[in-house]
C-alpha cells in the first residue's frame, strides 16, 4: 500500500519537475536579452542630438537646422554612414531603422552565444514635458531585442537636444 501511495505522489509531482526543468533557462535568456537592450540603449543615448549632422561645417555654431552648411539632422542614417565602418553613426537619429540579426559589437564582430538574438531600433520625435514633438528637441528611442523561446524585451528612453552644438 505504501508503495502505491508513494508511486502516485511521485507520478503527480513528475510533471511539475519536468516543467520547472524545461523552463529553467528562460530567466537566463530574458536577462541576456535585457543586457543586449541596455547596452545598445546606452550606445545610442551617448550620441549627440544636434541641429546639423556632426560632420557639417556649421555643426558647432548653428542655432537651428537652417544654419547648417549642408546637412540638417533628420531621422535616419546619412548616406555612407553605418554602425560598423567609417564613417560611423554620429548622431542619435542615425540609429532610426537600424537592425541586426545575431548580436555584433561595434567592430562588426559576432558576439559568441548571441547568434539567436535580433535587435531593432526606432527613433521618433517625442513630446517631453514642455517640449513638443514637432520641435524635434526630444526623441523617443525604442530598442527591441528578440531571442530564443520567443523572448522579447523592449526598452524606451528619451534623449533631448540639451546641447545642440556639441558633436
Amino acid at each position: 500500500m505504501f508503495i502505491v501511495i508513494v508511486g502516485a505522489a511521485i507520478a503527480g509531482m513528475l510533471p511539475v519537475f519536468i516543467q520547472a526543468t524545461a523552463a529553467s533557462a528562460d530567466p537566463m535568456i530574458r536577462r541576456q536579452a535585457l543586457a543586449v537592450a541596455e547596452s545598445l540603449m546606452a550606445e545610442v543615448m551617448l550620441m549627440p542630438v544636434t541641429f546639423c549632422d556632426p560632420d557639417d561645417d556649421n555643426a558647432e555654431t548653428a542655432t537651428s537646422s537652417v544654419g547648417c552648411a549642408t546637412t540638417a539632422e533628420a531621422l535616419g542614417v546619412e548616406a555612407g554612414e553605418n554602425r560598423y565602418g567609417t564613417p560611423q553613426f554620429d548622431n542619435v537619429n542615425d540609429y532610426n531603422g537600424f537592425s541586426m540579426s545575431g548580436i555584433k559589437d561595434i567592430t562588426n564582430t559576432a558576439v559568441t552565444g548571441l547568434s539567436n538574438y535580433n535587435v531593432s531600433i526606432a527613433v521618433a520625435a517625442a513630446a517631453l514635458g514642455s517640449i513638443t514633438a514637432g520641435s524635434g528637441d526630444a526623441l523617443l528611442i525604442t530598442v527591441t531585442v528578440t531571442g530564443p523561446s520567443s523572448t522579447t524585451v523592449v526598452l524606451d528612453g528619451y534623449r533631448s537636444r540639451h546641447a545642440p552644438n556639441s558633436p
